[in-house]
């Protein structure tokens, strides 16, 4: 703001308002009064001062009240002006002294009289550049006696008399200050350390920044007829990068001038954006089969992913490309593949080969893993602690008041004998459930019911106490995890993602694994939740909605708890006779080093009771045109002359082999099934629908990320290709998921080809 700015405010006309706009134009204007570390609150109740006091008080111009800069209170009041347009607005503007003088303190502590604020009266201000304001009032209440007699502004002519009411008088400024000037010598250590703990905390739970860049606070600014001198909140506002930053300290709050959002709204366009982390993968390349014929990788059943792109598309905007990871896009959706008959055997490969819907003369190899579904006298009994992050970030309706729902809605779904316990961190970390079975559920409630946001975010403190909690239970017998359910906002302890994750993995051999439910928007730390996950044996999943908590606890509750196989590896080898190239679409973050898959000391996902999980390649057959020049040493007719003439493997596409382990198990058992003509299709719809609609699905998560590969096959087409194979759809997922692909097709057109 220049000075062109405020003269030009300082100048306009003084505009009527309703009476709630004239308190939050006020409620800015105390805001300007913040000082660099945080003051108290000024009040008309304060004890007076001596005259000595008084006189100190003038005496040293350069104390913390007189070192409040004209420009931060002149800052606020005009934002308040333009947002509102209340006459208290400005009010405080014509009273300031000109920019870069400090503010006398008779001019700093402005009294607005409570009338005003109240819609009673009609301001009238005068006065010039460096003089404070005089006012004159309407009485609308002839029985309403005068609040103050000081610099009274004479009735207009022919009117009647009215009270007087101007400044605050002199005495009861000078106890002010003083009382300002005893709070800034507090020396108290503790003191200050809970302060600067309240002011960070303040910043998390009470703003939200939204899609354009305004802050909106999460509970209402205070009323008062007095100027407030409040904690410093640094000001938040968007670079160029469209990344939130910190403004200076003592910088004035917009917060206090915008309406709350409605408690119990979830997702909308007001939420923050720019601080978001997701780690950054480049996605698969081409490989030419005759130079890499083997592709290994591992296995994921996250679906964090889907949830986090749905709630960016509902809110109007698409998702970071970061965020968009097609394989935990596809593995969303249940598919009813062929189920296997026993947990020995705990899934069975399903594959089908046929023509790439955005490439005709290419081909896709889609295959899909159906996980054995546990009966429930199969299931083992739960040992749980959930680790709750309860840190002031969470205080939003969306994360914590809604964690606390869907841990009501696991509770449910959890047998008697099982056993939950609680372990909360903030600025520490706390026990506060020991492990107790879910046979006194009225016990295990209350404890969830007494979570409250606030504080710093302490999580490695919390995640060690978890596990702490849980081998101090630990059963054999049983299914002993960790949930973790956070934002991933770490900022206190051990934030380093390779110490945690070294620390989680060192966790895991003692047969404690870590689930991981993320939640909120604006600072959610993504690639360590997915880190943690991927290196405690557990899946991650991202809660945005009530009914998302539900599918996740409820409806999924024993894929989610109960694994059927661990380190689960899949490894395609490509035949050079049949194909020239290929490229795996998604699992960028899980691939494996070829010697890796015999390897059992190296990780690999975990697949629970009923999973499926899909994994898509699209080859381009021999004889086709190829994506990458072809090699000149490494032809295709060498491959054959390899191999005698009516040899049965030339006609093999490729050969799958899969590595796990069963939970209890630490020596992987493979299983190898032949990819040849008779899994091949000759047309698209020849593939089954579930087949159909996970394609449908991997060809949106592309045009997500902007993959080059499916240029030419839009968002109409992924709608056609997904309404052709929604199947039963008894949840209503594949329906909702066209919807997702139309307002991705809107949000794209307003900004244009990622």
């Amino acid at each position: 703001m220049n000075e062109n700015d405020i003269q030009r405010l300082k100048n306009a006309q003084v505009p009527s308002a309703r009476p709630e706009a004239k308190a939050r134009a006020l409620a800015a204007a105390r805001a300007a009064f913040t000082a660099n570390q945080g003051d108290t609150v000024i009040s008309a109740e304060a004890p007076k001062a001596s005259d000595d006091q008084a006189r100190q008080t003038h005496a040293f111009p350069n104390t913390r009240r007189n070192r409040m800069r004209v420009s931060n209170y002149a800052m606020a009041a005009s934002v308040a002006a333009l947002c509102v347009a209340a006459p208290a607005a400005f009010y405080v503007i014509k009273s300031m002294p000109d920019r870069g003088k400090a503010a006398k303190p008779e001019a700093v502590v402005a009294h607005v009289p409570q009338s005003v604020v109240e819609g009673k009266v009609k301001p009238v201000v005068s006065g010039g550049a460096n003089q404070p304001a005089k006012i004159e009032v309407a009485q609308t209440q002839p029985s309403e006696p005068a609040k103050i007699r000081e610099n009274v502004v004479p009735a207009a002519p022919g009117s009647a008399d009215k009270p007087d009411v101007g400044m605050a008088d002199v005495e009861r400024r000078q106890v002010e200050v003083a009382a300002v000037e005893a709070k800034a010598k507090e020396t108290d250590a503790d003191a200050r350390k809970r302060s600067q703990d309240a002011r960070v905390d303040a910043l998390k739970r009470e703003t939200q920044v939204g899609a354009m860049g305004q802050v909106v606070p999460t509970a209402p600014a205070p009323s008062s007829a007095f100027l407030t001198v409040a904690p410093a909140k640094p000001a938040q506002r968007f670079g160029s990068d469209n990344r939130v930053s910190l403004g200076a300290p003592g910088a004035p709050s917009v917060a206090a001038i915008m309406p709350p959002p409605p408690r119990d709204q979830i997702v909308g366009p007001q939420v923050e954006q720019g601080r978001d982390r997701f780690e950054s993968k480049d996605i698969n390349p081409v490989r030419q089969v005759a130079a890499e014929p083997v592709s290994t990788f591992s296995i994921d059943v996250d679906t964090a992913s889907y949830s986090f792109m749905r709630r960016s598309l509902n809110a109007g905007r698409l998702p970071p490309k970061d965020a968009v990871r097609v394989e935990e896009m596809v593995n969303y959706f249940p598919y009813d593949y062929t189920r296997p008959e026993s947990a020995d055997e705990p899934f069975r490969a399903i594959v089908q080969v046929f023509p790439s819907p955005w490439n005709a003369r290419n081909q896709l190899v889609h295959i899909g893993l159906k996980g054995y579904d546990l009966k429930s006298k199969e299931r083992p009994r739960a040992n749980l602690v959930l680790l709750v992050d309860i840190s002031g970030s969470m205080g939003p309706a969306d994360r914590l008041p809604l964690l606390k729902n869907a841990f009501r809605m696991l509770l449910d779904n959890l047998s008697a004998e099982d056993t939950v316990a609680i372990v909360t961190y903030a600025n520490g970390s706390d026990v506060r459930l020991q492990p107790t079975k879910v046979s006194e559920k009225a016990k295990v409630l209350a404890a969830i019911d007494s979570l409250n946001a606030g504080g710093s975010t302490h999580g490695a403190a919390g995640i060690t106490d978890a596990y702490k909690v849980a081998e101090a239970n630990f059963d054999k017998a049983a299914v002993n995890r960790v949930i973790l359910a956070t934002d991933g906002d770490w900022n206190v302890g051990i934030t380093n993602r390779d110490e945690l994750k070294g620390f989680v993995e060192r966790k895991r051999q003692t047969g404690v694994f870590l689930s991981i439910l993320g939640v909120g928007m604006g600072n959610h730390n993504d690639a360590l939740m997915q880190a943690l996950a991927q290196n405690g044996n557990g899946a991650a999943a991202y809660i945005d909605t009530l009914s998302e908590a539900r599918k996740v606890l409820v409806d999924e509750a024993s894929s989610t708890l109960f694994p059927i196989a661990k380190d689960v590896k899949i490894q395609l080898e490509f035949n050079p006779a049949r194909v020239s190239e290929y490229r795996l679409i998604g699992y960028e973050s899980r691939m494996l080093k070829r010697e890796d898959f015999n390897n059992d000391k190296v990780d690999a996902g975990d697949v629970g009771s009923g999973h499926s999980v899909t994994a898509i390649y699209e080859i381009t057959p021999v004889g086709a045109p190829m994506l990458a020049d072809a090699l000149r040493y490494q032809t295709p007719a060498a491959a054959k002359a390899a191999s005698p003439a009516g040899d049965a493997k030339q006609s093999e596409i490729g050969f799958l082999k899969l590595r796990y382990k069963l939970p209890k198990e630490e020596a992987s058992r493979l299983t190898t099934f032949v990819v040849g003509a008779e899994q091949t299709k000759e047309t698209v719809a020849e593939a089954s629908s579930e087949a159909r609609f996970s394609v449908a699905v991997a060809a949106f998560g592309q045009l997500l990320r902007g993959t080059p590969h499916v240029q030419g096959f839009g968002y109409d087409d992924v709608i056609a290709l997904a309404n052709g194979a929604k199947g039963e759809d008894v949840f209503g997922y594949r329906a909702e998921f066209v919807n997702l692909v139309r307002l991705a097709k809107s949000a794209s057109a307003s900004v244009g080809p990622r």
